[in-house]
């Protein structure tokens, strides 16, 4: 089913964009939370009626977008768990703790949905997290669990031991 897009779906497009997808969730999610609109002939005259207030908008959100990268990229925030033994979290980060510490200490509102994790952070130690800004500007932000700002190559060697204690014990 093409639908027209009145905001950004992340994965499909923009404000604006008409793009296929299956009929179930159109009906059921993007109609009913107003995040598209049947593309009709109508509706398709009307979007390109305001096509040059979408480009407007657009603009705009990619200049915010990139100011935002600027701000963020490269910057590292500490984030304060409880850390047992061996550098073991209890419990992990998540994107809401990294979310709030980046408001605090950098003084940028953003989103936790916004960042992106492929694991969860369950060791204490720097971390790389990456944060979507807008379609595909992407910031990277180094989060400190339970340490302070140290060299890279500490935590590494760390983890190496710690698997090398866990595998002679495994030997055992």
């Amino acid at each position: 089913m093409k639908v027209i897009l009145l905001d950004e779906l992340r994965g499909k497009g923009g404000e604006g964009d008409v793009v296929d997808v299956a009929q179930g969730f159109a009906e059921n999610y993007l109609f009913p939370k107003r995040i598209a609109i049947k593309a009709t002939p109508g509706n398709l005259k009307q979007l390109e009626e305001r096509r040059h207030n979408i480009a407007k908008r657009e603009e705009k959100r990619l200049a915010d977008a990139a100011a935002l990268k600027e701000i963020l990229e490269g910057k590292s925030v500490k984030v304060d768990a409880r850390i047992g033994e061996e550098g073991q979290l209890f419990g992990s980060v998540t994107s809401a703790m990294i979310a709030d510490a980046i408001v605090q200490q950098l003084k940028v509102d953003i989103d936790r949905k916004r960042i992106a994790r492929s694991h969860a952070i369950k060791n204490a130690g720097r971390h790389e997290v990456e944060v979507d800004l807008y379609r595909d500007i992407n910031a990277t932000v180094t989060v400190l669990v339970g340490v302070d700002d140290e060299p890279e190559e500490e935590p590494v060697v760390e983890e190496a031991e710690t698997e090398a204690v866990a595998e002679e014990a495994v030997e055992e």
